[in-house]
């Protein structure tokens, strides 16, 4: 399910379990991040799908760069019985904090 920023910003502020997973490439993460986000590269993301919690109290917010990757890797999740997946498209749309890695 896409989500905008906003809904996003209150999951994450209401719940400290959440999961903030960005998709993109290593390289790109190094340059501009969300704080506290889990690197997980759409290639890889198949095969490190153990990495992450299937829970309910656990959701699972995707991004990328522009949206495209978020949509396959939370279409993926979703596959694979993760319970609750937003996808928020890109960090580009991000208006709150970032840092560099």
């Amino acid at each position: 399910m896409r989500i905008n920023a906003e809904a996003v910003k209150k999951i994450i502020d209401s719940n400290k379990d959440a999961i903030i997973l960005d998709v993109r490439t290593p390289e790109e993460n190094k340059e501009l991040r969300i704080p506290d986000s889990t690197l997980i590269p759409l290639h890889e993301l198949e095969d490190r799908l153990n990495e992450l919690p299937k829970s309910e109290k656990q959701p699972i917010l995707v991004y990328c760069r522009s949206g495209n990757r978020s949509a396959q890797a939370a279409a993926l999740l979703k596959q694979h019985g993760f319970p609750v997946v937003y996808d928020f498209g890109g960090i580009i749309s991000w208006p709150y904090e970032t840092e560099k890695g």
